[in-house]
């Protein structure tokens, strides 16, 4: 018998371990080649890992709730010599990887409380909060406790200045302890990461109510019923792919402009968003992209979707409106320029000079959010202008 390592994949282009969910199989079951034996959770999807061929499970070094680097041996199959042969390998076990130790973490002892006292020549405020300086001391008890400077934020610093010290950090985790803690997922962390990242551009929003009643009409027509959000997403893409310069980014002094009109939609999913993507999305018709939406939909409910269906997008469209909220101020993704969001429908007074009358009218606040840096407000107003345009004339799309 010869001894095949079952490895963590490379899951996608900027995912370095994955945390294992479930074990499939038990050590001593046959395993068929290809087929999924452990199920990981990496920060954007729950994905299978695959057996390398077809045996018995050996060694299982893979447990629920461990995270693996990629490229680390999560267990064994065990197979015959001919299959071993035409694997390439010969009659020698491969040298083991050790089952992964969990470390105990000591909690470090609290000293007593600080009384605010001048230091540095500086008077320190009695409420003070944030951390505007972090000393070395302090970056490297951050690093122990896996916590970044905007999770200091809230802590009232009694160092020179306001400056957060460590006696202050230390009390602040104890207070933490005494209240009761739920672990953050990997896709919690993820969203956390990612809007940290954005908030470190000048961000910007603008507003606009667009009338409703014709996408309505044209929907309750279609044979396949395609969603707002979707009519939306159809209107975005027709109108970068007249001029896709808004949804530029600036890298260092240049605007890179995007190579194709790749448009994702946020999806709800077990604590967190999912952001499916479309590409080429200005490429097809409205009634042929029902299909695909729909399908991504529900693999991003699961978290199921392929690494080929995330990332790269150069715009998100967010429906709000499901959520009865008429107005909000969404953040796009670090890689993106603009988000359009969707505030919910509304039938309001609308005069028409026509008849000289108010008429009853479906009206929504749409909100482009959008990178300072490469928009203004006249580019961001038109390009909103323009979605508006198209969404009340439906059969343009």
């Amino acid at each position: 018998m010869a001894l095949v390592p079952i490895l963590m994949p490379q899951l996608g282009e900027s995912i370095a371990e994955a945390t294992i969910v479930r074990v499939l199989f038990k050590e001593g079951d046959s395993v068929q080649g290809d087929s999924d034996i452990i199920e990981v959770e990496t920060n954007k999807a729950v994905m299978g890992v695959t057996a390398p061929a077809s045996g018995t499970l050996g060694e299982m070094l893979a447990e629920a709730g461990t995270s693996f680097p990629v490229g680390a041996v999560l267990g064994y199959i065990e197979v015959g010599a001919e299959d071993a042969k035409r694997l390439g390998l010969d009659d020698d076990e491969p040298p083991k990887a050790k089952r992964p130790e969990k470390k105990r973490v000591e909690k470090p002892a609290v000293p007593a409380a600080v009384e605010p006292t001048i230091k540095g020549g500086l008077p320190v405020p009695a409420h003070a909060g944030g951390a505007s300086y972090l000393s070395p001391r302090m970056k490297a008890r951050m690093a122990e406790l896996g916590l970044r400077a905007a999770d200091l934020s809230g802590i009232p610093g009694s160092g020179a200045g306001g400056r957060v010290t460590i006696e202050d950090l230390e009390r602040f985790m104890a207070g933490i302890e005494r209240n009761k803690t739920t672990p953050a997922s990997p896709m919690r962390k993820a969203v956390a990461d990612a809007m940290i990242r954005s908030w470190s551009r000048p961000l910007a929003t603008v507003v606009r109510p667009i009338q409703l009643d014709n996408l309505l009409g044209h929907r309750k027509k279609h044979p396949l019923k395609p969603g707002p959000a979707l009519y939306t997403l159809r209107a975005l893409a027709i109108a970068l792919g007249e001029n896709s310069a808004p949804a530029g980014r600036l890298i260092g002094e240049r605007i890179v402009h995007p190579p194709s009109v790749d448009i994702g939609f946020a999806v709800e999913a077990e604590d967190g968003v999912m952001v499916p993507v479309i590409r080429n999305a200005d490429q097809y018709s409205l009634t042929d992209l029902v299909p695909r939406y729909n399908r991504m939909v529900e693999l991003a409910r699961q978290r199921r979707l392929p690494a080929g269906d995330t990332g790269g997008s150069i715009a998100t469209i967010t429906n709000y409106g499901t959520f009865g909220l008429t107005l909000a101020t969404p953040i796009p993704l670090p890689e993106q320029t603009i988000l359009i969001g969707m505030g919910v429908g509304q039938t309001v007074p609308f005069w028409n000079p026509a008849i000289e009358e108010f008429i009853p009218v479906v009206e929504a606040l749409f909100t482009l959010s959008f990178d300072h840096r490469v928009l203004d407000g006249g580019a961001a107003g038109r390009l909103l202008k323009r979605v508006a345009e198209l969404l009340e004339a439906p059969e343009q799309l």
